[in-house]
């Protein structure tokens, strides 16, 4: 039995020695895992646009976007802290929730009921196939937490990747502390 237990809900947090890979110091949402496949987002990459420009006929709304992952980076995908305010959606973990009603969405934003804070937009997701996932964390790729809203909507996208190593404490506060280039240690 693997010591490495991935639900929807956790975090994955690419270890420190990951380099040159879009994962690089990432932390990702783990939104759906399921014995055929797995989703997350990645949660501390935003990109240089926002919302606004990227849908058509979207409502005013000066929110960032984020590099979800490298599979289907022509779809767009949200979470949020709405709960049952936006319908269709799925919770992911306690203030977290996936998806929703897109027309609605648009609606609430424009009726200024959603701000920044409540919701993550994204290019993309991080996606694994059966069982390639759990290969990953045999080989010590990821380290698995449990996702908290404050992850997802509050914590400094900059310093995410140190704060959650800082909050699950042991040897991973060491962890948290080493420089993003090998050669500055």
């Amino acid at each position: 039995m693997s010591k490495h237990v991935v639900k929807a809900g956790s975090i994955l947090i690419a270890e420190p020695f990951m380099m040159g890979n879009p994962f690089k110091r990432s932390v990702i949402a783990v939104c759906e895992h399921r014995p055929d496949g797995t989703v997350g987002f990645i949660l501390n990459k935003s990109i240089d646009m926002t919302i606004e420009t990227l849908v058509a006929d979207f409502p005013e709304f000066d929110a960032p976007v984020f590099y979800g992952g490298p599979v289907d980076t022509d779809t767009i995908h949200y979470i949020h802290n709405l709960g049952d305010l936006l319908d269709n959606s799925n919770e992911v973990s306690r203030g977290v929730y996936w998806g929703g009603d897109f027309d609605k969405l648009k609606f609430l934003i424009s009726s200024g009921l959603i701000k920044k804070d409540n919701i993550k937009f994204f290019i993309g997701y991080s996606g694994w196939s059966g069982g390639q996932l759990q290969s990953e964390l045999d080989e010590g790729t990821w380290i698995v937490d449990d996702l908290y809203a404050n992850y997802a909507f509050k914590d400094e996208e900059s310093s995410l990747w140190s704060t959650v190593l800082n909050n699950k404490g042991d040897k991973y506060t060491v962890i948290a502390q080493m420089p993003e280039s090998p050669s500055q240690n």
